[in-house]
């Protein structure tokens, strides 16, 4: 088994109608996803909004999912200042996280030597496990393959990288590349199938909010070697996976549409994302039929 398990969800964030964090809400959402298929829940990443929390909501987020679930909760505790990212990941361990997340340093596009150091001095200042996350469509910057092997072959706590890069290949050969003990997950739903091809372990998903039962079944399938099997439960989620974020509507707003559909008490996210585009509700409500969820 992974380390984390295979499937985790980057949760969002329950706001109430005023839009302060419902931490009943938080609560309640961390049981939900656990009981219907995740071996893991990530908290306060792009999905959870963490750019528009305070640093007290966040670690007020990450003790109400670690009080509320009793599988592991990785913090995410990255920022662009790396000072201000090692006070939350230091914060993220006294709140009793079982692993960080540590994004690419965004909007001041650093030179590779510059994302290494920062990594670097952030991971220095906990004993956490720590996943890196390369997603160079928010961040302006790719995390190079040789950058992130210098990373995991000579700092003991980074264990992983969720890998929303979009490129398989590349993936491929840092995975080839990477010491015994390396864990990928995959960052973007859609390449979870063809990322299991190439040595990935888990998904850190936002699908996986209503599809972590399929998304396991997928994993389960894939490692008996039910390859046909694993391809048409893949397919079955392609829907969800379009869904989940566009240019009019991005990630996490569908999803946060979705559970609201569900019954869930997730709120609208906070500007600058701000509330649903007419007709994504009656989209929601599609995507569940057509997955033969009941709607609320």
């Amino acid at each position: 088994m992974p380390r984390f398990g295979p499937v985790l969800t980057a949760m969002v964030t329950p706001f109430d109608a005023d839009g302060n964090v419902d931490f009943d809400g938080v609560a309640t959402l961390a049981n939900w996803l656990v009981e219907n298929g995740n071996d893991g829940i990530v908290v306060t990443g792009t999905t959870g909004e963490a750019s528009v929390l305070t640093d007290k909501e966040q670690v007020e987020v990450w003790r109400a999912v670690r009080g509320a679930v009793d599988v592991p909760v990785v913090a995410g505790s990255g920022t662009n200042d790396t000072a201000h990212a090692a006070e939350l990941t230091a914060a993220a361990e006294s709140a009793g996280m079982n692993g960080v997340l540590l994004v690419t340093p965004y909007y001041n596009r650093p030179s590779q030597a510059g994302i290494e150091a920062h990594f670097r001095a952030v991971a220095a200042t906990t004993e956490l496990p720590v996943i890196l996350y390369d997603i160079p469509v928010r961040t302006g910057r790719k995390v190079a393959t040789e950058t992130l092997l210098r990373l995991v072959e000579d700092v003991p706590n980074v264990v992983a990288v969720k890998d929303a890069a979009g490129n398989p290949a590349e993936s491929a050969r840092l995975i080839a590349s990477a010491p015994e003990g390396f864990e990928l997950y995959s960052g973007d739903d859609s390449l979870t199938l063809p990322l299991l091809a190439v040595g990935a372990v888990g998904v850190i998903g936002v699908a996986t909010h209503w599809v972590g039962r399929e998304m396991a079944a997928m994993f389960a399938a894939f490692a008996a070697g039910h390859t046909a099997e694993a391809q048409r439960i893949n397919a079955g989620m392609i829907e969800s996976f379009d869904f989940e974020t566009g240019d009019d509507h991005p990630n996490p707003i569908p999803t946060k549409t979705l559970l609201r559909e569900l019954g869930l008490a997730v709120g609208e996210c906070r500007l600058p994302m701000g509330p649903a585009p007419q007709g994504l509700a009656e989209r929601a409500r599609s995507v569940l039929h057509n997955l033969g969820r009941t709607v609320a």
